[in-house]
């Protein structure tokens, strides 16, 4: 896959990035995979879910996504064995593509974490700048890259981050109770401008889809940000594993600053 901004070459900050996240991984979110047993419950959700793409058919969609069916085939092939082989492939892609959508977005009931019910457009349209992201608490590879990503990027901010609403929605509701998601927030050490959101599997699957992220199941998941400036912008959207500094860069130009 091309993509359109190659990450800058500075020695060992992408390996202090994937070493610390991994090292988050398994000290604090391995753990929370072994009490989860993270496949135990999904083999015949996930079996029974289809692969959307039904987002695709818009053509601005279209021009930004490349999955050819090579792609498929080979996360197909290697789904079979090694589950995470589709987010390995990801981890190993140095750089992102940036893209400007205007998404139709319904107001779906969700879940924040410390249990109190809320809703999309209540968290998003907070009078703030919003970033956003896709998460579960039991994955071993680009989760927590960027979960670790966005712990940079809240430490970058600095007080800055006080003006900004930074969401990780977690596509695996079923496991990801608030009790577990305060656990992974305190793993990455998340200031109150960072809030996890959880709630059923449905309405989860309805906020990637709305968004544009839904990708059959957990196991297909792709990084992908996304922040906009304020209620009635366009999202700018960041896909591929991009850098704590790229992030805050894009924040910044969006801002015009």
């Amino acid at each position: 896959m091309n993509w359109k901004y190659p990450l800058p070459r500075i020695p060992g900050s992408r390996a202090m990035v994937l070493s610390a996240a991994l090292a988050l991984t398994v000290s604090g979110a391995a753990a929370l995979a072994a009490e989860a047993d993270e496949h135990s419950g999904h083999a015949a959700s996930e079996q029974a879910m289809e692969h959307d793409h039904s987002g695709h058919a818009a053509p601005e969609q279209a021009m930004e996504h490349d999955h050819s069916a090579d792609e498929h085939a080979g996360h197909d092939a290697g789904a079979a064995d090694d589950p995470h082989a589709h987010h390995r492939a990801m981890m190993q892609q140095t750089g992102y593509r940036r893209s400007e959508h205007d998404y139709a977005l319904h107001d779906v009931p969700l879940v924040d974490m410390q249990g109190n019910q809320t809703s999309l457009l209540a968290q998003l349209d907070a009078g703030k700048p919003v970033m956003v992201n896709f998460i579960f608490t039991t994955c071993t590879t680009i989760c927590p890259v960027m979960s670790a990503t966005f712990q940079q990027v809240q430490s970058e901010l600095g007080a800055e981050r006080d003006q900004v609403r930074m969401i990780s929605v977690s596509i695996d509701p079923e496991h990801d109770t608030p009790a577990r998601l305060r656990e992974y927030a305190e793993l990455f050490d998340a200031g109150d401008q960072w809030e996890f959101l959880t709630g059923s599997l449905a309405n989860s699957i309805a906020v990637q889809k709305g968004f544009d992220v839904y990708r059959g199941n957990k196991m297909n998941h792709e990084p992908t940000t996304l922040m906009r400036k304020g209620q009635g912008d366009p999202w700018v959207r960041i896909d591929g594993l991009a850098s704590a500094a790229d992030i805050v860069k894009e924040y910044h130009a969006m801002l015009g600053r």
